[in-house]
């Protein structure tokens, strides 16, 4: 059993950790840093709650530090805890900048210590069920792959700190990760990266949409969208080859679920009725086959369960420190592209 810490209670540690931590096989939720509040004494009753990292640091059976605390204390607070002899899951964004990520990615090196990204949205069951689609070759030669994480918030969020002007803040840096770490499974590194990285809400001083179009060889265009004054939401994927289509509308049902407390207790935590699916969409002859395409049996849980089988000698890890850096460069050559409006080569 590997004792974990978690650092933070905020909506990332409450909705996207704790309960994922609980639930997944040979990890023990330890104890939890909440600074003030009683909400995660009242949620896990069973766990220590501390109020300082070096309380949490004096528990010496934990050996896995999670981080789900705002982006600018990321970088502090893993490279403590990697001194300290921890291994490190970090939410993402990994860090506020390339200089910081790599650096926290040396020190973990020397220290001989496990640092990983939680890019749990690879395990949306959608989003496999494209993985699936692509290995298979039914798409045929793919020319276009969208993604789009839309929201409807008109309204400014008084004293949210993702809307303000600290290290990190805005959407590019809370959404695009995700995006890009899609991008990368399917295709692996572009050509070069265009930007436009934006503030669409009256009075907003963080960016709060973004369209990024990653260049691949052959025609191949992945574009990554997001705004938070979608009423309408786009589709959640859409993917174009030479022998069929594929569009996804809704979203992978787990987010929602965790924000609102909602774990399946006899089902997949990725379960989706069937007008929930994809449609693939095959050419036969003068009309068209649609065929629905069942979302991927898989959940977050698959995430920390590579991490335990990684400190346990069992895996390689998933999500590398290395392949962190290369989701930080997409997003500094993003802003850097949007900033000089041109595209950037990688």
């Amino acid at each position: 059993m590997i004792e974990v810490g978690l650092i933070g209670f905020g909506l990332a540690g409450r909705a996207f950790h704790a309960p994922v931590i609980s639930a997944a096989p040979g990890l023990h939720l330890a104890a939890i840093l909440q600074r003030s509040g009683n909400e995660a004494a009242e949620k896990y009753p069973d766990v220590r709650i501390v109020r300082s990292l070096d309380e949490l640091l004096a528990i010496k059976e934990i050996r896995l530090i999670v981080i789900a605390t705002p982006n600018d204390t990321h970088y502090p607070l893993a490279r403590q805890c990697l001194a300290a002899g921890r291994d490190v899951v970090v939410d993402k964004p990994f860090a506020t900048t390339l200089e910081e990520a790599i650096s926290l990615v040396e020190f973990a090196r020397s220290a001989g210590r496990l640092l990983t990204v939680y890019q749990n949205r690879r395990f949306d069951g959608d989003f496999q069920a494209i993985r699936q689609l692509v290995a298979a070759g039914t798409l045929g030669r793919i020319v276009r792959f969208e993604t789009s994480y839309d929201r409807y918030r008109p309204q400014l969020k008084p004293g949210a700190w993702r809307e303000t002007q600290r290290p990190g803040s805005g959407i590019l840096f809370d959404i695009a990760p995700h995006l890009i770490d899609h991008a990368l499974v399917l295709f692996g590194l572009p050509e070069a990266v265009t930007a436009d990285v934006r503030i669409e809400r009256e009075n907003a001083v963080a960016d709060d949409a973004f369209d990024i179009t990653l260049y691949y060889p052959n025609g191949l265009r992945a574009v990554l969208r997001s705004s938070i004054l979608a009423a309408a939401p786009r589709p959640r994927f859409v993917v174009l080859g030479t022998q069929s289509s594929f569009v996804k509308q809704s979203f992978d049902p787990q987010e929602n679920n965790l924000r609102h407390g909602n774990i399946p207790a006899n089902t997949s935590w990725g379960y989706e009725p069937e007008e929930n699916w994809g449609v693939l969409t095959i050419p036969a002859g003068d009309a068209f086959e649609h065929r629905r395409i069942p979302s991927a049996s898989c959940d977050y849980r698959d995430y920390y369960a590579n991490v335990r089988d990684t400190i346990l000698g069992l895996a390689k890890l998933a999500v590398t420190p290395e392949w962190s850096l290369n989701v930080m460069r997409l997003l500094e050559l993003a802003r850097a592209s949007s900033q000089k409006r041109c595209t950037i080569p990688w």
